[in-house]
C-alpha cells in the first residue's frame, strides 16, 4: 500500500495487519474482512493522514517519543526514543542531550512523517513540552488529572477539578486549554513564552497544585504516594521536566476501542457525559471542522511569561 502526500510516497507494509482487534466499524469495501475484524495499520495511516492538518501544529519542531505496537494493542508495546537506522533521511531528527550522552529523536514536521510513523505501528506519538531549538525551556505547562482509584469511575471529580484549576489560572491571568487524554483523565495546559527553564516551570506547577489542593483538601492532593492519597485526586505536575512527554492532541491511544486524545472547549468540561475516551478513531472526525483551540499553531496567541504569574501565586500562598 502506498500513500502519496506532499513530496513523498510512503510505503505501508502489511496494511491489512489488525492493530485494534474488534474495533472496526464494518465500513470497509466488500471483501475487506480485515477492516470488519478490527482497525488495521492501513486504517491508522489513513486516520493520521486525515487529522494531520489539525495535529501537525502541535507536533512541529518537537522531539517525540514513539509508542509502538508491532503486533497490535493486544501484543507487546514499547516506547522508543532513538530514531531507528532504517527510517528515511527525509524524516526530521533532533539530537538532544541526555545523562551520559545524546538521543536522536524523531521530529514530525509534515504529513508524510506522521503517515510513515503509522506504517511503523507507532500508535501514539508523545511530544516534548519544549521544542528542539530550545529544549531546556518549555512552551507548555501541563497538569495531569486522572480519577482517583484503580477503577477510574469518578470522572465528575476530574471535570470539577479541571474547572477549579481554570479558575485559579484565571486569577493568575494565565490562559489555559484542556484536553481529554484518551486514556484516563484530562490535561490542563498553559502556553508559555519559552523564557523560563524547566526547573522554574516545574516549581511553579508544584506551587500551583499546592494552592489548589489547599482550597479543597478533602478531594485534592499533591501527595505522590498512592497510599497517602486516601481517595483524593492527585494533581500530577511531574511531566514538567526536561525530556518528559505528554500525549499529542489527536493521537490515538493504544487501548481497546482506539480512543483519541481530543482537545476540548471549556464549555465541554461541564458536560456530565464527558469521559477521557469519549472520542475514537471512528468518531473524532466530526470534531475536525471546528477547532476547540482556535489560533493554536502558527497563529497561536503568544505564550505567557511566568514572572507576573509567579508574583501573583506567591501572594496567594502568603495569604493561605
Amino acid at each position: 500500500m502506498r500513500i502519496r502526500t506532499g513530496r513523498h510516497t510512503v510505503e505501508i507494509s502489511r496494511p491489512e495487519k489488525v492493530l485494534f482487534p474488534g474495533d472496526g466499524d464494518g465500513g470497509g469495501t466488500a471483501g475487506d474482512s480485515a477492516r470488519a475484524a478490527g482497525l488495521t495499520k492501513a486504517d491508522l495511516a489513513e486516520y493520521y493522514r486525515t487529522v494531520a492538518r489539525r495535529m501537525l501544529p502541535h507536533l512541529r519542531g518537537r522531539p517525540l517519543m514513539l509508542e509502538r505496537c508491532p503486533d497490535g494493542v493486544e501484543g507487546e508495546c514499547f516506547m522508543q526514543k532513538d530514531v531507528p537506522d532504517h527510517f528515511p533521511e527525509w524524516v526530521h531528527r533532533a539530537e538532544l542531550a541526555k545523562e551520559g550522552g545524546t538521543v536522536t529523536h524523531v521530529v514530525c514536521d509534515d504529513t508524510a512523517t506522521l503517515v510513515y510513523l503509522a506504517g511503523q505501528a507507532c500508535i501514539t506519538p508523545h511530544r516534548w513540552l519544549a521544542r528542539a531549538d530550545r529544549p531546556d525551556c518549555p512552551d507548555r505547562l501541563v497538569v495531569d488529572l486522572d480519577p482517583p482509584g484503580a477503577s477510574g469511575d469518578d470522572f465528575t471529580l476530574v471535570r470539577e477539578t479541571a474547572l477549579l484549576l481554570r479558575e485559579l489560572l484565571d486569577e493568575l491571568r494565565l490562559p489555559s486549554m484542556v484536553m481529554a487524554t484518551g486514556s484516563r483523565g484530562l490535561h490542563v495546559l498553559v502556553p508559555l513564552d519559552r523564557r523560563a527553564p524547566f526547573d522554574d516551570v516545574r516549581a511553579f506547577a508544584r506551587d500551583l497544585a499546592d494552592v489548589l489542593a489547599a482550597r479543597d483538601p478533602d478531594r485534592l492532593t499533591t501527595e505522590p504516594r498512592k497510599t497517602a492519597r486516601r481517595g483524593r485526586l492527585y494533581l500530577d505536575t511531574q511531566r514538567n521536566a526536561y525530556a518528559q512527554t505528554a500525549v499529542a492532541p489527536y493521537a490515538v491511544r493504544a487501548r481497546p476501542g482506539a480512543p483519541v486524545a481530543a482537545p476540548l472547549s471549556w464549555d465541554e468540561v461541564g458536560d456530565p457525559a464527558l469521559t477521557a475516551g469519549r472520542w475514537t478513531v471512528t468518531t473524532v472526525g466530526s470534531r475536525l471542522g471546528d477547532d476547540p483551540w482556535p489560533g493554536e499553531g502558527a497563529a497561536a496567541p503568544r505564550g505567557r511569561s511566568l514572572g507576573p504569574a509567579r508574583r501573583r501565586l506567591d501572594a496567594l500562598r502568603a495569604r493561605s
